[in-house]
């Protein structure tokens, strides 16, 4: 049974930074894709963040720049480094990963809120 679970969120101000974890379990992790999305009030779900098996990374044009994704297969986890964070990056923060027949798998979620 396939496992997300997210770490690492909390309230930070203008500029700060925070970085998020997400443990896998129930995969051979080392040949999934990883991804993480986030959800603001409101507003779609949307892609922040992924990495492929081999270690490319693709960002939102939003978060360029701010945002580094990164993967360490030893531990089976996803991370999501934030710098610089903006109000507007307030949302709950997901992990994401897909089988091979596109099924989505979610972790539950991690609150980051970023003051003025």
């Amino acid at each position: 049974q396939v496992q997300l679970v997210e770490s690492g969120g909390g309230w930070v101000q203008t500029g700060g930074s925070l970085r998020l974890s997400c443990a896998a379990s129930g995969i051979i992790f080392s040949l999934y894709a990883m991804g993480w999305y986030r959800q603001a009030p409101g507003k779609q779900r949307e892609l922040v963040a992924h990495v492929t098996m081999g270690g490319s990374t693709n960002y939102a044009d939003s978060v360029k720049g701010r945002f580094t994704i990164s993967r360490d297969n030893a531990k089976n986890t996803v991370y999501l480094q934030m710098n610089n964070l903006k109000p507007e990056d307030t949302a709950v923060y997901y992990c994401n990963t897909q089988d091979w027949s596109r099924r989505d798998y979610w972790g539950q979620g991690t609150q980051v809120t970023v003051s003025s």
